[in-house]
Parts: C-alpha cells; structure tokens; sequence
C-alpha cells in the first residue's frame, strides 16, 4: 500500500508539491491525471527518493520511505517518463541489474527475467544491445525493469508515451497482471482510454496536490457532452451542449433538414480540468 499525505516540495517561490495526498490500496490502480506542471513526477521523485521533500509522509507497505531509502527501494518498482536505460547493456543485463537490487538471486532471479521478458514480448531480444533496439522494445524494457521484481508499489509515468500499439497492449497487460496478484499501482497519462481499459480510479493533480478523486463515470459524470450538427451551404453548424446527446440529435433533426455532418463530443480530460479550475485558487 501506498500512502501520501502533506507532500511539500518548493523551488524557490515555485511550488511543486503544495499538500499533496494520495493512496493508492493493494490490487488498486490509480490513473494519476493532471496538466504539465501538476506536480505528477515530482511526486514519483519523492516516493522513489530521487527528492527530498520539504514536508510530508510517504509510506511504502507499512515503511516510512522518507526515513528509509534501502528498505524502499526493493519495495517500489519505477518506470520514469524519461527513459532511463544504458545503451551498450543488453535487456537480459538491464533485468539481471535490477532483479539484483530488488534482492533477486540464482534461480529465482533467471525464472523472473525469463517470464517477464515472455510477458513483455522481449525474449527474441533479451541478448540484444538497447541501443539496436526499436522505440517500443526500449519502452518494453523500461518497464519490465520495473515489473520484474514483483514491487509491491508500481510507479509508472507515462510509460506509453510514442508506444506502438503492441507495446500498450502489453504494458496495460502486465500492469493489469501486477495489480491483480495485489500490487499498488499509480499510472500517470494524458490518455483516458488506457485508464478506462486499466479500470483505474482517477487522481486529478493541480497545482501541486490532488483536488479530485472517483472513478472516471463519477468525475465525468456531471459534464455534458457536445452535440454539433453541420448542414452546409455556409451556414454555421448548430452546437448544444446537453447530458442526453441522443434526445438532443433528435430535435435538432426534427424539421427534415439533412445534415452534412454530425459530432457527438464525450467528456474528457479537458474538460474535466476545466470544471476543476479555481479549485485550487486558494493556493496562488
């Protein structure tokens, strides 16, 4: 289990973590959301003891992480949103290094690289140089680093950033694997779509904290979505904003005319953002 409370990390007069909460229970996902300069990674850097914070708690599965590093790190498995990877090493050595630093050995440690690069598709490479490697087995290696060693918290930001479609269906895969067998996982992205296949639950971060927090049908549930319906010949499309799309299609259509194009925009990330703004205004 993870635990967050009262995070505090300033540069200056900028604050990067301003109170940051955050919990993430055994065989949860969280999809942490949130525009650039949310505070998102500075939160991973905390948890992982990359920064220091200010202030505030961060226990890992019962350990104080801020008072305790080595203990920690066998404990939280990362994927950082920049990749972190030596070039000249092949993938089985990437693994060897960090199943050795989670504490794996001999035996025990060959069987995970072996089942972990099945489940990531890198057996055909795990004796290949990162640096031959294409864009997707590099993001696939990057977070079998972090899925190999079985953490009991998986910290992953934005792992599919420029992933192929085969590199996502099988990160969101392994991911789904970790959380059932009970790991504690926090996915930070820009795309709702993978944490709706992830079943996650929502964190929204502004400003440096968490200023919402549901399930993706309760926090997009009281957004309307769009209605656009062009008919051409210069005249400007009719737009409604409405919580029954269907119903208002229907009126907008019920003088015969014919329509030339017709959009129905869902409620997203956007628009979730924008319905949270001046919720943290408190902290300007």
């Amino acid at each position: 289990m993870l635990t967050v409370t009262g995070l505090i990390k300033r540069y200056g007069a900028r604050a990067a973590l301003d109170g940051f909460d955050l919990t993430a229970r055994p065989g949860e996902i969280v999809g942490l959301v949130g525009r650039n300069g949310a505070g998102k990674t500075t939160f991973v850097d905390v948890v992982t003891g990359l920064v220091r914070p200010d202030a505030g708690q961060v226990t890992v599965a019962g350990v104080d992480a801020l008072r305790d590093r080595r203990a920690v790190r066998r404990l939280v498995g990362v994927a950082p949103q920049d990749q972190a990877l030596y070039l000249p090493a092949t993938v089985r050595e990437h693994l060897r290094l960090f199943g050795s630093l989670a504490g794996l050995r001999a035996g025990a440690l060959r069987a995970a690289i072996e089942a972990t690069a099945e489940e990531l598709l890198l057996t055909d490479v795990l004796d290949q140089q990162v640096g031959r490697l294409s864009g997707g087995q590099r993001r696939r290696t990057q977070a079998a680093c972090a899925l190999l060693p079985a953490p009991a918290v998986l910290l992953l930001d934005e792992p599919t950033v420029g992933a192929d479609p085969t590199t996502r269906r099988a990160l969101l895969a392994a991911v789904l694997a970790r959380a059932a067998a009970g790991a504690s996982v926090v996915y930070t992205t820009h795309y709702l779509p993978e944490l709706a296949d992830l079943a996650a639950t929502l964190a929204v971060a502004d400003a440096g904290r968490v200023i919402a927090r549901g399930s993706q049908a309760e926090l997009l549930a009281g957004l309307p979505a769009e209605v656009s319906v062009g008919f051409g010949d210069g005249v400007p499309p009719v737009r409604v904003n409405t919580f029954d799309p269907a119903a208002t299609l229907a009126a907008v259509l019920s003088d015969g005319r014919q329509p030339e194009s017709v959009d129905i925009h869902r409620p997203g990330l956007d628009d979730l953002y924008r319905s949270l703004e001046g919720l943290t205004s408190h902290a300007a």
